[in-house]
């Protein structure tokens, strides 16, 4: 699983879909609707929040607003809850990680994309998070 910080506006078709497929199953984590994932470190920054679920619901409007400005048809209803939550802080180091990371993919999996954002130096975060200073994140799983 990998609920990205990154804005989805750069993740190549397979990648977005992929995130809400997952963020879906962690919809279903937070809502106690599986006993599979429950420890699962990318929950961490939504597990601390006092809404959780409203917390994945915000996450999982920002997926299905790239889908819909890509022409997508994401179903909007699988999307329980529509709270209104205080944005996440999540540090410049994560983001710039989890930005490496998805260069990485994307020079195997798809690299037309791979040529278009490796010119990107900062990329914007999802719509929920908020960047401020600070290293990798403790629950990070860096391999």
């Amino acid at each position: 699983m990998r609920l990205w910080t990154i804005h989805p506006k750069h993740l190549d078709p397979q990648g977005l879909v992929a995130l809400w497929r997952e963020a879906l199953l962690a919809q279903a984590v937070l809502r106690g609707q599986t006993r599979g994932y429950t420890r699962h470190p990318q929950l961490t920054r939504f597990q601390q929040q006092s809404e959780p679920c409203g917390a994945i619901a915000a996450y999982l409007d920002g997926i299905f607003e790239e889908s819909e400005q890509r022409g997508y048809h994401f179903n909007r209803s699988k999307i329980v809850s529509h709270l209104s939550v205080d944005l996440i802080d999540v540090t410049q180091g994560q983001l710039l990680y989890e930005w490496t990371h998805l260069l990485k993919k994307l020079k195997r999996r798809s690299l037309a994309y791979y040529e278009i954002l490796k010119a990107v130096k900062i990329p914007a975060p999802h719509p929920i998070f908020n960047i401020v200073p600070g290293g990798i994140a403790p629950w990070e799983n860096r391999k």
